[in-house]
């Protein structure tokens, strides 16, 4: 069974940087594109930022500058380094792949908050 799991979040003050992790275990034959979601109370689940297989990415607005989404498809691994943090970055954040086994399928991780707070 595959599994996607987060780790990281937490409380951190304004200005300040988390690194998030996610990894996929599991019997699969590849990975595709990695990216990083987030969400609040009452709004859809918003991309952050995006990895493709080929190394490419791509970034919210609001976090273009700030953020960095990295992957180690050796160990099928994506981490999103979060660095001048702001209240509004608040959220809980979800780690997405795209998986294949017999199919291709997402799969989500189970979500890990992010507070930014003095």
């Amino acid at each position: 069974q595959v599994q996607v799991v987060e780790s990281g979040g937490g409380l951190v003050q304004p200005g300040g940087s988390l690194r998030l992790s996610c990894a996929a275990s599991g019997i699969f034959f590849s990975v595709g594109a990695m990216g990083w979601y987030r969400q609040t109370p009452g709004k859809q689940r918003e991309l952050v930022a995006s990895v493709t297989s080929g190394g490419y990415t791509s970034y919210a607005d609001s976090v273009k500058g700030r953020f960095t989404i990295s992957r180690d498809n050796a160990k099928n691994t994506v981490s999103l380094q979060m660095n001048s943090l702001k209240p509004e970055d608040t959220a809980v954040y979800y780690c997405n792949m795209r998986i294949r086994t017999q199919y291709v399928n997402n799969y989500w991780g189970q979500g890990t908050q992010v507070t930014v707070s003095s």
